[in-house]
């Protein structure tokens, strides 16, 4: 059965079967080696336990399958080994076990014999309590595990000591996740991950897989979720991996002009071939079901349904219909997302999707992809686009801030401020705002603010929160010394007091992808560069007024339309004196007043401090005791 249904492409946890599994057969304890090669002439064990000779260690290959299987007694968990495939050519080659879950540590590139079996969870009250995510908030925390912090001598931490480190920290700090870039075994450091050798591996720079359950098993324990960056796009071509693995194109499409992704130089799954299907969404279930991760950011969404992505028009390939999409990744992703909710109702499923493909929250059903979010590139793209433009020009780009409402509802949309954008030139978050000193902390203040009362969840990438100054750096650690400015002290301090707003207020969160939670007051103030609209919860009394004003220039008299009659108080202020602002602001609650304004019956007047965000609530009359 496991052969048909592998075969078939629907075989979801194949890494039960395939792979190297320790076991007793005919009474003898050791371990079955189960590899796909249909094309390979001979497959044999290569090991620390024959001399890395594998003449007499060969494999059975099953009928009709393309399936090598064989059982050896004696071998022992730890045992390190590799597939000694010789191909139709004669040729032989050394491979790592494509469903290995261990391997060594870089440079060394074998894999290791190892049972996943013996770690004793403690996060059961976490998976219960598991619900759709769409009503809740969702604050996420992107990090990439060897840069985040890292030991005086530049080694990195294990998994279980940057449990002890990640964990206080991103709790402290109020995020509700933490999201990783990839962990699975990838040989050259700074690929980031995404260019994959074990699709089934947690990497050995940090440790073993049991050392990873223990970071995500605490992480539940202390009330945090965690988020797996996920690469089914593309794999690295190094030779030890999935490339020609039984001497042809296997895993990767025969076609050059499907399977080259020249940009990145690696390749692309062949969508088409259902044992590629049945290893990549075992993949997926792999990480939710032995590590026990809340979701997964699936990369490059793009780059799998677009034959022609990142490619002149005469190199890329068409489909059957002459068009440039490709009907076999479209189909991949619907059938992963529907195996993975199938199985995880509750996960998160991420696409990080770059251009304006419908459709990409749809459920399959409805003929969408499946996915339950969407990374809003184009809200990040226009929103530091706008951030980064002079003061002077920002009236002529107005649009920037409020052409994202008008589809935001077109999708579930998470807010990125994500790895990308602090890389290769393109400056940290703090150091893209112009202006003085002072101005940037509070550009970087306001971005922030920003981010978080518009509609749809949030993710932003480690140092963002307390303002590192130079862009991210892939090989040593964040800056934390600059803790020791105030300053940056006091960005990190607005970030954890404006995530605690975000989590208590459920006007902010709770109507994220419903069109009746957001409502426009003032879209058009370009000349002012000043927006605001309301935000609204279920519960009538859940509301907010949200003003943001994008200028260093203090509005004070500024009339403002609001829905209903009452006092007004202000409930934040990114121009607190706390936080490194002015501190200038009335702390007077505001009256309103029976003028009508930016089409609302009633008015309040307030001051908007330079470069601020600033939110206001209706306070909700207390009704007197009787007697």
């Amino acid at each position: 059965m496991d052969i048909y249904l592998f075969c078939e492409g629907t075989l979801y946890q194949s890494y039960r079967t395939f792979g190297a599994h320790p076991a007793v057969e005919g009474e003898r304890r050791g371990v079955r080696f189960t590899v796909w090669a249909p094309n390979a002439c001979q497959v044999a064990v290569v090991a620390d336990w024959n001399g890395w000779k594998g003449t007499r260690d060969v494999l059975y290959k099953i009928p009709d399958s393309g399936i090598w299987t064989r059982f050896f007694p004696n071998v022992q968990v730890g045992s390190f080994y590799k597939f000694a495939i010789t191909g139709p050519n004669g040729e032989t080659c050394y491979k790592a076990d494509p469903y290995a879950f261990y391997a060594e540590v870089r440079p060394n590139t074998a894999s290791i014999v190892t049972s996943l079996d013996h770690y004793e969870w403690g996060d059961g009250n976490w998976i219960q309590s598991r619900s759709a995510p769409y009503g809740q908030p969702l604050n996420i925390y992107e990090l990439h595990f060897g840069t985040w912090k890292q030991r005086s001598d530049g080694t990195y931490y294990s998994y279980r000591e940057m449990a002890d480190l990640i964990i206080p920290y991103v709790k402290n700090m109020g995020y509700t996740h933490i999201e990783i870039m990839p962990l699975c075994e990838h040989p050259y450091d700074l690929s980031w991950g995404y260019q994959a050798t074990g699709y089934f591996a947690p990497t050995s720079r940090y440790g073993e897989p049991q050392d990873l359950m223990h970071f995500v098993d605490h992480c539940h324990q202390s009330g945090i979720g965690v988020l797996l960056d996920w690469v089914p796009g593309h794999f690295t071509k190094d030779d030890h991996g999935l490339r020609l693995f039984d001497g042809t194109p296997l895993y990767e499409y025969t076609d050059p002009a499907k399977a080259e992704k020249p940009g990145w130089g690696t390749l692309s799954f062949d969508f088409s071939k259902p044992e590629v299907r049945s290893f990549l969404i075992s993949s997926a279930i792999y990480w939710l079901e032995m590590f026990h991760f809340d979701g997964l950011r699936v990369d490059a969404v793009t780059s799998m349904i677009r034959l022609d992505f990142e490619k002149p028009s005469w190199a890329a390939a068409r489909n059957e219909h002459g068009g440039s999409e490709n009907l076999e990744a479209i189909d991949f992703l619907r059938q992963l997302n529907t195996a993975v909710f199938r199985y995880f109702p509750h996960a998160l499923m991420m696409a990080e999707e770059s251009s304006a493909w419908p459709m990409v929250t749809a459920p399959v059903h409805h003929g969408g992809l499946g996915f339950n979010y969407k990374w809003n590139m184009g809200w990040m793209n226009d929103t530091l686009d706008y951030f980064e433009t002079p003061f002077e020009e920002r009236p002529n780009r107005h649009h920037l801030l409020t052409f994202p409402i008008w589809y935001t509802y077109s999708e579930n949309f998470t807010l990125p401020l994500s790895h990308d954008e602090v890389v290769h030139g393109k400056k940290s978050l703090l150091d893209k705002m112009p202006g003085t000193y002072e101005q940037k902390f509070a550009g970087l203040r306001l971005l922030l603010g920003y981010q978080l009362t518009t509609p749809g969840k949030k993710l932003i990438f480690m140092g963002g929160e307390f303002g590192q100054f130079i862009e991210w750096r892939d090989q040593g650690e964040l800056d934390w010394f600059l803790l020791e400015y105030e300053a940056h002290r006091n960005v990190q301090s607005y970030c954890q007091a404006l995530n605690r707003f975000y989590r208590q207020e459920r006007a902010l969160w709770e109507l994220d992808h419903e069109p009746e939670g957001y409502q426009w007051i003032i879209p058009d103030d370009d000349k002012q560069s000043v927006i605001a609209y309301v935000r609204k919860g279920i519960e009538p009394q859940d509301w907010l007024l949200v003003m943001l004003n994008y200028q260093p220039v203090e509005r004070t008299g500024y009339r403002v339309g609001v829905p209903l009659p009452g006092r007004y108080e202000l409930a934040f202020n990114s121009d607190d004196a706390i936080f490194g602002g002015s501190g200038d602001l009335q702390p007077e609650p505001a009256l309103s007043e029976g003028t009508p304004w930016n089409g609302q019956s009633q008015s309040i007047i307030v001051t908007l401090p330079p470069l601020s965000l600033t939110v206001w609530k209706r306070q909700v009359p207390r009704r007197r005791a009787k007697g």
